[in-house]
């Protein structure tokens, strides 16, 4: 009876799970540089490095906008945006053929677990003072 009772609770749990959420998880790692090195970055999200590189943990499903700075030189910013990737089709493809993947699919894209930050990695070139900026 005990071994039944298990083997339920584990086959609700396959049919709930979504598999990107699963592979992927609701978080990303964002790694973000600029130039120069001695730039001091921060995001609206609230992380801050003391100089380039800063990597930051962030949910899948946030967009922020990512902050330089350094003596001698212009500030700049650059907007990191969640977008639906490509390397979720797994995901998507197991969701599609697990016995209740629709529920999965419909959690994947509720958490952001089909998104991907882009730009990732993130760049920003700080411009130095006195000189104009180049479009």
């Amino acid at each position: 009876m005990r071994t039944r009772v298990l083997e339920c609770a584990a086959g609700a749990v396959l049919l709930l799970t979504a598999c990107n959420t699963v592979t992927r998880g609701v978080e990303e790692t964002v790694t973000i540089s600029a130039s120069p090195a001695s730039a001091r970055i921060r995001t609206s999200l609230g992380h801050e490095c003391s100089r380039s590189p800063c990597v930051v943990k962030v949910n899948r499903k946030t967009e922020f906008t990512a902050y330089a700075e350094a003596r001698g030189y212009r500030s700049g910013a650059l907007v990191v945006k969640p977008v639906l990737t490509d390397k979720a089709a797994p995901g998507v493809l197991g969701n599609a053929i697990l016995p209740g993947g629709s529920v999965g699919l419909v959690l994947d894209a509720a958490n952001g677990a089909m998104l991907d930050h882009k730009p990732n990695p993130a760049h920003i070139d700080l411009v130095p003072v006195g000189r104009s900026r180049t479009r």
